[in-house]
């Protein structure tokens, strides 16, 4: 794992990356959204922004962190470093003066480059290698598929397990199934409605 093993230049991908994003605001699609029982992929926190009181963010959220923990252990999240970073680091294009901030903010020694369990800060995002687990509350997932009498799938190639085990659990149980994308792929199943368009036009006429 990358985080594990070259945390200094995981963390800058991750800055780069996903954290310049940090201070974009919700849009027309996100107030939809924002009094449904959303899962979604996205790690943006926009939905947060939106007022979604209750959403789950399956695969984690960027503008949180947690403790280095053994994966499967429910632990706090906490507020994520990065103002403290952008802080620090006067000229934001300097990737070795962005790395140390970075190693500052997370707790990792500049001289073992090794987290360590329980000191160390590791983004909240579910990596690669990574399985989905409560503290990313995939039996609460779980449990609002099993009772969903719809399910409206926006802009989701259908390629990560969380699609997969939805689409499983709208079959199981007869909901109705809706995909919206500009390009919807075929799932050859017959109940579901695809709107190709994207979310903002389905919005608009929903």
């Amino acid at each position: 794992e990358m985080y594990l093993n070259a945390p200094d230049e995981f963390l800058l991908w991750y800055f780069r990356r996903f954290a310049a994003y940090r201070n974009v605001m919700p849009n027309d699609v996100h107030h939809w959204l924002s009094d449904k029982r959303l899962i979604t992929q996205n790690i943006d926190g926009l939905d947060s922004k939106a007022d979604n009181p209750d959403y789950i963010a399956i695969h984690g959220r960027l503008d949180r962190v947690t403790m280095l923990h053994q994966q499967g252990e429910l632990v706090p999240l906490l507020d994520a470093p990065w103002e403290q970073v952008v802080d620090a680091c006067p000229d934001l294009e300097d990737d070795q003066a962005v790395k140390s901030a970075l190693l500052d903010a997370f707790r990792i020694s500049k001289t073992s480059l090794i987290p360590e369990m329980g000191h160390s800060l590791k983004p909240f995002v579910l990596l690669f290698d990574e399985y989905y687990t409560d503290l990313y509350r995939i039996s609460e997932a779980k449990d609002w598929m099993s009772t969903a009498r719809r399910f409206v799938f926006m802009g989701t190639s259908f390629s990560v397990n969380i699609t997969n085990i939805a689409l499983r659990a709208a079959i199981m149980t007869g909901a109705e199934i809706d995909v919206v994308d500009p390009s919807p792929i075929d799932l050859n199943i017959d109940r579901v409605t695809y709107h190709a368009m994207n979310a903002a036009d389905f919005i608009a006429k929903a």
